[in-house]
């Protein structure tokens, strides 16, 4: 009797098991499913549009179809990207804000210029890196223009993108030694994904230098930045989110007319590189 009694608490006790993982299993997998359809929507939404004659091909192929697709775009002057960026970068919770690249901080739109505690242009693509300086094209693409802390932003300089270095003061995270620069933990996809956008948009044409990833750091005038196995890296640790996907878009419908593929398809990176 003592033998069937026992038989039959560990049936009920596994019969309650059952029931409570039965119960928990849904909450578990909520979220990841919710984000896997997210994903999938908005990798799909212009593909039989804007993104029909790159859809299938892999390789320099991709590269190449994405760089035609995305090469008509409408130019903005220097001058206007100030403006432009007080609309991409705006604070979702305080429109009279931007958020700085770097450092993550919510600044008044009015606070752009160059004196300390301002904000100012960042080229995330640096500008001597192929010479373009502010002309309008490269120097101009609010792709990889974005508004970050002067004082911050002279800390990254020119140098390339690289894992390790000292924290940046007042940099959200950020750090950076002699020849590279690390962002903060939050943006380092989005960086490459500008970084990765620059190099199939501009190819050589238009009278710029073609721009290109490699796998060194301290590129110095020539028109490369890497360091393109940690910018890999980068784009698969921290996905696109809401922030980015909406910029990309606030581009696309209101100023340039083009989109940075890399943030509808991530995994074209792995693909072309």
């Amino acid at each position: 009797m003592l033998a069937i009694r026992t038989r039959r608490r560990k049936a009920v006790v596994l019969a309650t098991a059952a029931v409570l993982a039965g119960l928990t299993a849904p909450s578990l997998t909520a979220s990841p499913a919710t984000a896997t359809t997210t994903t999938a929507t908005t990798n799909t939404a212009y593909d039989d549009t804007y993104y029909k004659d790159a859809i299938g091909k892999t390789g320099a192929s991709l590269k190449s179809s994405l760089h035609t697709i995305i090469s008509d775009q409408t130019k903005l002057s220097y001058s206007a990207v100030w403006d432009a960026l007080k609309a991409t970068d705006e604070d979702p919770d305080n429109s009279g804000n931007v958020i700085l690249l770097y450092s993550g901080v919510s600044r008044s739109k009015s606070l752009n210029g160059g004196d300390t505690g301002d904000w100012n242009r960042e080229h995330v693509w640096a500008k001597s890196h192929g010479d373009f300086g502010t002309s309008t094209g490269p120097g101009t693409d609010i792709h990889h223009l974005r508004p970050a802390d002067v004082r911050v932003n002279s800390v990254r300089g020119n140098k390339d993108f690289d894992n390790g270095g000292s924290a940046v003061s007042e940099g959200g995270g950020s750090l950076t030694d002699s020849d590279s620069f690390e962002p903060r933990d939050a943006v380092k996809g989005d960086v490459a994904r500008m970084i990765f956008y620059m190099a199939v948009r501009y190819e050589g044409g238009d009278g710029f230098a073609d721009l290109e990833v490699n796998g060194q750091v301290d590129n110095g005038s020539n028109p490369y930045i890497g360091k393109l196995s940690v910018l890999k890296a980068w784009n698969d640790e921290d996905p696109p989110d809401a922030f980015e996907e909406h910029r990309n878009q606030v581009v696309y419908d209101d100023y340039q007319h083009n989109r940075n593929p890399f943030i509808d398809h991530p995994e074209w990176v792995e693909s072309i590189w």
